[in-house]
């Protein structure tokens, strides 16, 4: 199985379907489960995420999707079209543009950045803007998880839906998890857990590498947290003997 596939996807593989949006995995026979998500939200008519226009007077909401960190694959805009029309791309992690670009010129949309994101690729074509405390017209509050040693990455959480969205320090790619783990650290934040995501109380949680929880995601992210370090030499040891021959 490769770590990753860098040809062009030919298919998709369906995850994380609930009322507030789906997630998909392009290459489902790569090791790194590369998943991306779509998220149904509301936004004013002005298709700015603005809710009010410069009256004051709220505008009529329709039905929008925000697409996460996405990697492209044959028929994904049907999919993105079951929830609304596309509002905007957004990348929580710096390392996750991926087809970011190619989506956003497809639906005529900027990519989207948390502000304290240090550089845009040059690859990057389209519109790019930056958010703080919330992507833009949705209740989706974005945390900061990371922003140290050129690892840049947010997170985003819905209180109100028990939605929470982790790009890269928590995941489900066999790299992340150790036996009975139904979510685990990334392996180099195993030492050193990400504080941000500390007393969360998500019932779902959706990440940028494999499957999501779908239920009961406040325990399975608090065992995941609490259980880094002293699970971290196992984890080691069998990513260790899976990258031998």
């Amino acid at each position: 199985m490769p770590l990753k596939r860098t040809q062009p996807a030919t298919e998709y593989e369906e995850i994380d379907r609930w009322d507030g949006g789906v997630g998909w995995i392009a290459h489902p026979d790569e090791a790194m489960l590369r998943a991306s998500h779509a998220l149904a939200t509301e936004r004013g008519d002005d298709g700015d995420g603005e809710a009010a226009d410069g009256d004051g007077e709220e505008n009529e909401r329709t039905d929008a999707v925000w697409v996460i960190d996405p990697v492209d694959a044959p028929g994904i805009d049907d999919l993105f079209a079951e929830f609304g029309e596309v509002a905007g791309v957004a990348v929580l992690l710096n390392r996750h543009y991926r087809d970011a670009d190619e989506i956003a010129r497809r639906h005529d949309v900027p990519v989207y950045l948390p502000a304290w994101f240090d550089r845009v690729p040059d690859d990057i074509t389209v519109e790019v803007r930056r958010f703080d405390d919330r992507l833009p017209g949705t209740d989706y509050r974005l945390l900061k998880v990371a922003d140290r040693f050129g690892w840049e990455e947010g997170a985003l959480y819905d209180e109100t839906t028990g939605t929470l969205l982790v790009p890269e320090s928590v995941g489900n790619a066999r790299y992340f998890t150790t036996d009975g783990e139904r979510l685990g650290v990334h392996p180099m934040m195993r030492l050193f857990p990400p504080s941000a995501l500390d007393g969360l109380d998500p019932e779902r949680i959706m990440v940028g590498h494999g499957p999501g929880v779908q239920n009961d995601g406040a325990r399975a992210l608090s065992d995941a947290l609490g259980g880094a370090r002293r699970r971290a030499p196992s984890l080691f040891a069998r990513n260790l003997r899976m990258m031998l021959p």
